[in-house]
């Protein structure tokens, strides 16, 4: 540092504002420092700087399900939002979330220095009852409504699945069916409940639910056997919607002209879906800068009440649903 501050002719306080991202540095200053700095080769010591203040500028993150498209989503806008506040990801898979993983995931990033912890399990195994969190780290969780006991991020789950059923219903549609996701994950339980509350609340009919797995798989599986009688389908996302588009049109059912199908997530691909998808689109960027600013408040102020940060849902509407 000292022979920064040397070449660039300023001190060096001015020097470790610099590296340390401080603003209270002109503009012009800040690229004379950088500058110094890449001539004679000076890399900030990230280890020596936790050392001195206590903080690694590291967030861990635990998560199942990886594959899913919710949760590489929500990954992809909680590393950007922790970049933009100058910190790393340390990702942490576990194949199920037991007590015994989340446990270890746990010791694992505590060896590895981090300063708090972001947790992304959508499973109903996350619940306070089922599994208790090692002491120790701020945690901030993401999708899980069964804890109380934590800072939670989350999207307004049964306010886009009741758009898009009310939707269905203005239409003209005399009832909604719907394809639901896996009975253990929470978002698929809430868009499941509502829907159901929407549909009785307006005094219809409820019909059976169909269970699938996220996958267009299933939701092909489940449109081969859609009752004959339904005009309308909600499907808890958008690829078993598209697996139901599929469906209907090798059994000669036209969308939305018989059959009028809405999803849930607004992938970048179901506005190029045929037809053009309706669907309730959620914000991944927001909830990632949410959660990473909930637990950064943590970091810094110590653990508070718990809060509860509900983000925004919206009905998109498209091509995909007409009038019953």
């Amino acid at each position: 540092m000292a022979d920064v501050a040397k070449e660039a002719g300023v001190s060096g306080q001015t020097v470790s504002r610099v590296a340390n991202g401080k603003t209270n540095v002109d503009e012009a200053t800040r690229e004379r420092v950088l500058a110094a700095m890449r001539r004679v080769g000076y890399r900030p010591n990230s280890a020596a700087r936790a050392l001195r203040n206590g903080r690694f500028s590291s967030i861990g993150v635990i998560i199942s399900a990886l594959s899913t498209f919710g949760n590489s989503r929500t990954l992809e806008a909680v590393t950007a939002a922790a970049a933009a506040e100058g910190f790393s990801i340390v990702l942490m898979p576990v194949d199920r979330p037991s007590q015994g993983e989340v446990a270890g995931a746990f010791s694992r990033l505590d060896e590895q220095a981090v300063d708090g912890v972001i947790i992304l399990i959508e499973q109903h195994q996350l619940n306070e009852s089922e599994i208790e969190l090692p002491q120790g780290l701020p945690v901030v969780v993401i999708d899980a409504g069964g804890r109380r006991d934590l800072p939670v991020v989350d999207f307004d789950q049964a306010a886009g699945a009741a758009a898009a059923t009310q939707h269905l219903l203005d239409l003209g549609h005399r009832t909604v069916w719907h394809i639901a996701g896996p009975p253990q994950s929470y978002a698929a339980e809430r868009r499941r409940d509502s829907w159901q509350a929407t549909l009785s609340r307006a005094g219809r009919e409820v019909p059976p639910v169909v269970t699938g797995d996220w996958s267009a798989a299933s939701g092909y599986a489940h449109g081969l056997r859609l009752d004959a009688s339904a005009t309308a389908v909600f499907a808890a996302n958008d690829q078993m919607a598209l697996g139901l588009l599929r469906a209907l049109h090798e059994l000669g059912r036209t969308v939305p002209g018989d059959v009028s199908v809405v999803g849930f997530d607004d992938m970048d691909e179901a506005a190029h879906f045929w037809p053009p998808l309706t669907t309730v689109r959620q914000s991944f960027g927001e909830v990632g800068r949410q959660a990473v600013g909930a637990l950064l408040a943590e970091i810094t102020g110590g653990r508070g009440e718990p809060v509860s940060i509900m983000v925004p849902t919206e009905l998109v509407v498209r091509s995909s649903t007409g009038p019953g």
